[in-house]
């Protein structure tokens, strides 16, 4: 008998996974949600150690503050430069 051969483990794909965007394709858009969700699992992550007391919630609430800065400002640079009507259509309501 042969072993079949296994999946290689992409440790990667496992800790950041990405979905797929759906939406109005643009290249901002587009970027914005890679960006969006890095933060999400970021955040997530740093909930797990808060809960699991390997980081106080001062340090946790910091770090996801400083995360939340980052995001807005990708945001900013990202839309900065987009006619009105464009970026009102990629605002989420």
């Amino acid at each position: 008998m042969s072993e079949s051969p296994k999946p290689e483990f992409d440790k990667q794909k496992f800790l950041f996974p990405i979905s797929a965007y759906h939406g109005p394709f643009t290249p901002q858009n587009l970027a914005f949600n890679a960006n969006l969700q890095e933060f999400a699992q970021r955040v997530s992550y740093i909930c797990g150690l808060e809960t699991g007391g390997k980081i106080t919630s001062d340090e946790a609430y910091n770090q996801i503050k400083a995360l939340w800065k980052q995001l807005k400002k990708s945001r900013e640079l990202l839309f900065a430069n987009l006619p009105p009507e464009e970026e009102n259509s990629s605002d989420i309501d």
